[in-house]
């Protein structure tokens, strides 16, 4: 097992992610097993295909649909530890083909792009993000309830009641606002599954990226998630298709001593 810091290019920064190589599938709940004594906000889990490898991404709680920051960790591990040298990566996941290149900005993942709808505000989504903080501006949904904010300031002063915020019929909740020096920041909650603030966050870009797109009138973007480890994001909107471009640092290499 690697355990991989994804959307930077230091150690104890971006989001950490395990990453645990298999020749072939464990149980399912030895797969979330695992995933639970990790503790990070995803394990990722692969094994070999005939054209590339299935992808399967676990956070302590549960699988999940689409994993940014574990697929970026997953592909830095293949390119740098397990000699992979074809010039793209083909994931098989639950979200569909995702493909993963690399140049000399980091490595950038082909994602499906998640455009959100304007949306009511549901109550426990207003109450749980004003306890210190305005109500947002505009409410959308997709995957997670976005929230979006006129001031960067307005995202980081926000300390949002989980436990209103774990009571939402989607997974999670994005906050988002223009940026300094970036095009926008967010932070992301899903206490749902474990996950109170996640560090850094791809599959909410795949949804933060339609919207911004538009709004700016620019397809390619610089995203900073602006929770305490942080992390930066170059984004890019091709059609129903999002690219994101970030780096990865190993932080350690594991064996694991399972039952089977």
């Amino acid at each position: 097992m690697y355990q991989i810091d994804a959307f930077t290019d230091q150690v104890f920064r971006g989001n950490p992610a395990a990453v645990c190589p298999l020749d072939a599938w464990l149980p399912d709940h030895l797969l979330l097993s695992i995933a639970e004594e990790n503790n990070l906000s995803e394990t990722a889990f692969f094994v070999p295909e005939a054209d590339g490898f299935r992808l399967r991404w676990f956070a302590p709680a549960a699988e999940v649909k689409l994993c940014g920051h574990a697929t970026l960790a997953s592909a830095h591990v293949l390119f740098e530890y397990m000699g992979y040298n074809q010039p793209e990566i083909r994931f098989h996941t639950r979200s569909g083909l995702l493909t993963v290149t690399r140049s000399e900005d980091g490595l950038s993942m082909v994602f499906p792009a998640d455009e959100p709808e304007p949306c009511e505000a549901p109550p426990a989504l207003v109450v749980g993000l004003s306890r210190l903080g305005r109500k947002p501006s505009a409410t959308l949904a997709a995957m997670d309830y976005i929230a979006v904010y006129e001031s960067e300031e307005e995202v980081r002063s926000l300390m949002p009641d989980l436990a209103q915020l774990s009571a939402l019929d989607l997974r999670g909740v994005i906050a988002t606002a223009p940026g300094r020096g970036v095009d926008f920041v967010s932070r992301f909650f899903a206490p749902k599954f474990r996950i109170p603030e996640d560090p850094v966050t791809g599959s909410a870009h795949c949804q933060l990226v339609p919207y911004w797109a538009a709004r700016l009138g620019r397809s390619t973007l610089t995203a900073r998630q602006l929770s305490a480890r942080g992390g930066y994001l170059r984004c890019e909107l091709l059609g129903a298709q999002v690219v994101l471009t970030g780096k990865a640092a190993h932080y350690a290499t594991a064996t694991l001593t399972v039952p089977r």
